[in-house]
């Protein structure tokens, strides 16, 4: 599978439209971590038959946060298949919609005349980057410290990008999700290697940065982050490099 890498041991990153999914293996059950689009379910529902699996084998689904790029097979399955929904306390509330902190087309506009831009928006769309979707009865993580799913992945609040983002860390392999709080390329940035996210796509109230000291405090030497290819790199000295190229 050309879209499916195994990052770490049971650790598998899975590439949707210009964005990664995570599934975590333990025997035969499954954990998927963030969903990409809306038109990416096939490629999450590809990834998990290529481990010999099937998307009922997942126990629990986890978001780093609610923005449409994350949700797609995420709330496919828990429509299709029941699986229960994870994330922050605090994004409880973006996954049911009650608010929406997520760049919109007019926020684009502004951008059009550059290169690129109008392809990577034409293709976002192809993939459901227009549709309304929410999850209603998304759930809270019921306790501190690492979840009772496969793989164990430990929440590690990283609020900023949105008010309830959400990174993982998994220390019996040395791996940090990043989600969209460090990320390591995106169509619309000009740099590779760790990063934030272009401005257009902050709703946070200016606190990114300051997220990333969260992550800078991690045992992690592999970053598995929401929009680019994995790194090799202690995350402390990840994050050094993304805080330089935000200045």
């Amino acid at each position: 599978m050309t879209n499916l890498d195994e990052v770490a041991p049971n650790v598998f990153r899975v590439q949707g439209t210009h964005v990664n999914m995570a599934i975590l293996r333990d025997g035969d059950a499954l954990t998927l971590i963030d969903g990409g689009y809306p038109g990416d379910v096939g490629a999450a529902e590809s990834a998990i038959r290529a481990l010999g699996r099937r998307p009922e084998d997942v126990q629990g689904l986890l978001l780093t946060h609610a923005h449409i790029d994350h949700m797609g097979a995420v709330a496919d399955f828990h429509e299709r298949y029941g699986i229960p929904v994870y994330t922050d306390p605090i994004e409880v509330a973006h996954l049911r919609r009650d608010y929406l902190e997520q760049a919109t087309g007019k926020d684009f506009v502004p951008m059009l005349h550059r290169h690129g831009v109008l392809p990577w928006l034409l293709r976002i769309a192809r993939a459901g980057a227009t549709k309304k979707v929410s999850v209603g009865d998304g759930l809270a993580f019921p306790a501190d410290g690492a979840l009772d799913l496969p793989g164990a992945p430990v929440p590690v609040a990283t609020h900023g990008h949105t008010s309830g983002h959400t990174a993982y860390h998994l220390p019996q392999h040395g791996v940090v999700i990043t989600g969209d709080a460090l990320v390591t390329a995106h169509p619309l940035s000009k740099i590779t290697g760790p990063q934030l996210l272009p401005p257009v796509f902050d709703h946070g109230h200016g606190d990114s940065v300051a997220a990333l000291d969260h992550l800078a405090t991690l045992e992690a030497d592999i970053i598995l982050p929401g929009h680019g290819p994995a790194l090799a790199m202690p995350v402390a000295d990840a994050v050094t490099r993304a805080r330089s190229s935000a200045h």
